[in-house]
């Protein structure tokens, strides 16, 4: 059971990055490594998109 956690874990990690680095690209980035991330260059796509991207700026204002 822990092994299918850990693949899926593995599996959907570009996206995972992608999501907590808030990138305007999230959805793509989960749709690339949903459909194309079984094919090895399709997760190293989407992990290197997911790791290049910038993350959407998000401002503060103050007190």
């Amino acid at each position: 059971m822990h092994f299918l956690i850990f693949g899926f874990g593995l599996y959907f990690l570009p996206a995972i990055i992608a999501a907590v680095r808030h990138t305007h690209n999230s959805g793509g980035i989960l749709l690339l490594n949903l459909f194309f991330g079984w094919t090895l260059i399709g997760w190293f796509i989407a992990l290197v998109m997911a790791m290049s991207s910038a993350p959407r700026c998000v401002y503060y204002r103050g007190w």
